[in-house]
Protein backbone atom coordinates (compact mmCIF):
# COMPACT_ATOMS: atom_id res chain seq x y z
CA UNK A 1 0.00 0.00 0.00
CA UNK A 2 1.39 3.22 -1.16
CA UNK A 3 0.21 7.29 0.47
CA UNK A 4 -0.41 9.25 -2.65
CA UNK A 5 0.17 13.05 -2.54
CA UNK A 6 -1.24 15.61 -4.71
CA UNK A 7 -0.41 19.40 -3.97
CA UNK A 8 -2.44 21.87 -6.26
CA UNK A 9 -3.70 25.48 -6.08
CA UNK A 10 -6.82 25.94 -4.19
CA UNK A 11 -8.73 26.91 -7.40
CA UNK A 12 -7.95 23.53 -8.47
CA UNK A 13 -10.07 21.92 -5.64
CA UNK A 14 -13.54 21.04 -7.49
CA UNK A 15 -11.91 19.40 -10.66
CA UNK A 16 -9.68 17.65 -9.30
CA UNK A 17 -12.47 16.35 -6.68
CA UNK A 18 -14.63 15.47 -9.61
CA UNK A 19 -11.19 13.91 -11.46
CA UNK A 20 -11.02 11.22 -8.59
CA UNK A 21 -14.21 10.56 -8.12
CA UNK A 22 -15.27 10.27 -11.53
CA UNK A 23 -12.16 7.93 -11.76
CA UNK A 24 -13.97 5.67 -8.84
CA UNK A 25 -11.83 6.81 -5.94
CA UNK A 26 -14.02 7.97 -2.96
CA UNK A 27 -11.75 7.85 0.36
CA UNK A 28 -9.46 11.14 0.50
CA UNK A 29 -8.44 13.42 3.32
CA UNK A 30 -7.75 17.07 2.23
CA UNK A 31 -5.42 19.55 4.01
CA UNK A 32 -6.72 23.51 3.54
CA UNK A 33 -4.36 26.36 3.31
CA UNK A 34 -1.53 25.15 2.37
CA UNK A 35 1.47 27.42 1.45
CA UNK A 36 4.51 26.79 -0.33
CA UNK A 37 6.48 27.54 -3.80
CA UNK A 38 7.74 25.03 -6.27
CA UNK A 39 9.75 25.71 -9.47
CA UNK A 40 7.23 25.52 -11.89
CA UNK A 41 4.94 27.89 -10.58
CA UNK A 42 4.14 31.00 -9.01
CA UNK A 43 4.44 30.91 -5.31
CA UNK A 44 1.39 30.40 -2.71
CA UNK A 45 2.16 31.90 0.46
CA UNK A 46 -1.02 33.68 1.23
CA UNK A 47 0.66 37.14 1.70
CA UNK A 48 0.13 40.38 -0.65
CA UNK A 49 3.02 39.26 -2.58
CA UNK A 50 2.31 35.82 -3.25
CA UNK A 51 -1.19 35.41 -2.58
CA UNK A 52 -2.42 32.20 -3.47
CA UNK A 53 -2.70 28.91 -1.17
CA UNK A 54 -2.90 25.48 -2.22
CA UNK A 55 -4.48 22.31 -1.12
CA UNK A 56 -3.17 19.00 -0.18
CA UNK A 57 -4.56 15.92 -0.92
CA UNK A 58 -3.80 12.57 0.74
CA UNK A 59 -5.18 9.04 -0.39
CA UNK A 60 -3.95 5.48 0.65
CA UNK A 61 -4.09 3.06 -2.35
CA UNK A 62 -3.11 -0.28 -3.21
CA UNK A 63 0.58 -0.16 -5.21
CA UNK A 64 -0.95 -1.12 -8.20
CA UNK A 65 -3.55 2.29 -8.60
CA UNK A 66 -0.46 4.82 -8.41
CA UNK A 67 0.18 4.72 -12.39
CA UNK A 68 -3.77 6.05 -12.82
CA UNK A 69 -3.41 8.49 -10.31
CA UNK A 70 -0.31 9.97 -11.69
CA UNK A 71 -1.98 10.13 -15.30
CA UNK A 72 -4.73 11.98 -13.90
CA UNK A 73 -2.32 13.89 -12.16
CA UNK A 74 -0.26 14.76 -15.06
CA UNK A 75 -3.35 15.44 -17.48
CA UNK A 76 -4.81 18.07 -15.10
CA UNK A 77 -1.27 19.66 -14.92
CA UNK A 78 -0.82 19.38 -18.87
CA UNK A 79 -4.25 21.01 -19.03
CA UNK A 80 -3.20 23.77 -16.31
CA UNK A 81 0.56 24.51 -16.18
CA UNK A 82 0.64 27.03 -13.57
CA UNK A 83 -1.57 25.23 -11.43
CA UNK A 84 0.99 24.26 -9.08
CA UNK A 85 0.28 20.37 -9.16
CA UNK A 86 3.00 18.41 -7.51
CA UNK A 87 2.48 14.47 -6.82
CA UNK A 88 4.91 12.23 -4.32
CA UNK A 89 4.07 8.57 -3.35
CA UNK A 90 6.13 6.68 -0.10
CA UNK A 91 5.53 3.10 1.35
CA UNK A 92 2.57 2.46 3.87
CA UNK A 93 1.61 0.75 6.44
CA UNK A 94 -1.36 0.18 7.91
CA UNK A 95 -2.16 -0.07 12.00
CA UNK A 96 -4.51 -2.76 12.67
CA UNK A 97 -6.39 -0.62 15.18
Amino acid sequence: MKMFLVVYADYFDERITRELKQAGYKSYMKLHDATGENESSEARLGTFRAPGRNKSLFMAVPDEEIPRLIDIVRRLKEENPAGGFRAVTWMLEECNL
